[in-house]
This record gives structure tokens, C-alpha cells and sequence, in this order.
């Protein structure tokens, strides 16, 4: 048998559901440096059009989609990530 996975499939496939830990975006110390949007592996952190308190325009992720991987929690200088338990 010979199994083959495109590439860029994440966004056809919800694969949010197994997921144990979830990213909790802190808007109010988001700098919308957009580090965590360049790194996430799966390309759904996304900037909002929604402002933060400091004018920012801060960003969020799908939950769809995410894996809870936490790279994004790891990479933001801020701290404005936090990986919590998902209560599904």
C-alpha cells in the first residue's frame, strides 16, 4: 500500500478536535509583531481587526484547526500567548 499526503491539507481537514492544549491569546499585550503568525506551523493565526487597548490591531487563531502545539506560546516575546488546558 502506498500512502501518499499532499502538502497544505490542515485547512481542508478540522483536526482541532484531539487537540489537549489550546493558545489563549492576551490581547491587551499583543504588539502585533505577527512572529506567532510567521512561525505557526499550520498558517491559522490570523490579525483581527480588532483593536487592543495600545491601537494594536492583536491576533487570534482558528480553533478549527489548531493543534496545540504551542509554538506560538514559545515564540511570543510578550508573553501574550498562554497554552491552556482545552475544555472541550
Amino acid at each position: 500500500m502506498n500512502i501518499q499526503v499532499q502538502p497544505n491539507t490542515t485547512l481542508n481537514n478540522k483536526t482541532g478536535g484531539w487537540r489537549t492544549l489550546r493558545p489563549n491569546f492576551l490581547h491587551d499585550k499583543c504588539t502585533a509583531c505577527a512572529i506567532c503568525q510567521r512561525l505557526c506551523p499550520e498558517g491559522i493565526i490570523h490579525q483581527t481587526n480588532q483593536a487592543n487597548a495600545a491601537g494594536k490591531k492583536y491576533f487570534d487563531c482558528d480553533l478549527d484547526y489548531c493543534k496545540g502545539c504551542g509554538l506560538c506560546a514559545d515564540v511570543c516575546p510578550f508573553k501574550a500567548i498562554v497554552m491552556e488546558v482545552d475544555e472541550k
